[in-house]
């Protein structure tokens, strides 16, 4: 008799196992059999949960995509000002389980998959959607001052900035030698945004923040332990 409640588990085990099966081969061009094995179970049990391999690549990304999204909503809610929303994005995106080897091959790969799958295209498409909305809001409050002359227009090429170069060190740390440094990403980050507002003469203190974490610990820390907070 199954186990009850186990499905929801082994569904799970099987999206961490495509993780890391096609983060590790750098493609999705592998069996539903080897997927099942990191995952300790038959791939008669694979195709049970999900009933095809795109199901499974699909149902990966949604996960992914949902963990992203719920550290964002976790950011926002403790933000008290702007520059709390936008930081508060910065770290979730190199959140530990989105920022380290292979789950940032696998979104390589799931990048390539939404050029020739729709479900894939469509959540990447609502993401991006929410990740933009959320960056240009919290601009936009900041440029909205009236001692400020800057525009709606300044608010997305800023939001358009930010999030290019956070693809770029997905990109950049895909293809290094060395495992990801979320501390050193997030510092880049917050200076990135410290220089933009800067030129429009709007002060983040964003930089501050990145020299009251290091003198908090001896070296580069993980998100996950307030070291970059």
């Amino acid at each position: 008799m199954p186990r009850i409640g186990a499905e929801p588990e082994r569904r799970k085990a099987l999206i961490h196992a495509a993780i890391d099966v096609i983060g590790e081969h750098g493609s999705l061009d592998v069996p539903v059999k080897v997927i099942a094995e990191q995952a300790g179970m038959s791939p008669a049990l694979a195709f049970h949960y999900f009933g095809h391999k795109d199901e499974i690549i699909v149902e990966t990304m949604r996960y992914l995509l949902r963990e992203l999204s719920n550290s964002v909503v976790a950011e926002l809610q403790r933000a008290q000002t702007p520059f709390d929303r936008i930081d508060g994005i910065i770290r979730s995106s190199f959140a530990p389980g989105q920022f380290d080897r292979k789950t940032i091959a696998a979104w390589l790969v799931f990048y390539l998959k939404a050029y020739s799958a729709p479900a894939a295209a469509r959540l990447l498409t609502i993401y991006f959607r929410r990740f933009e909305s959320n960056l240009v809001g919290a601009f936009r409050q900041l440029l909205d001052d009236p001692g400020s002359v800057a525009t709606g227009k300044e608010a997305m090429e800023l939001a358009e900035g930010l999030g290019a170069l956070i693809d770029g060190l997905y990109i950049r740390e895909a293809l290094g030698a060395r495992e990801p440094d979320a501390y050193r990403a997030i510092e880049l980050c917050r200076r990135h945004v410290d220089a933009a507002l800067g030129r429009i003469g709007i002060e983040s203190g964003l930089a501050a923040r990145i020299e009251a974490s290091r003198s908090g610990q001896p070296g580069h820390g993980s998100p996950a332990t307030g070291g970059v907070h």
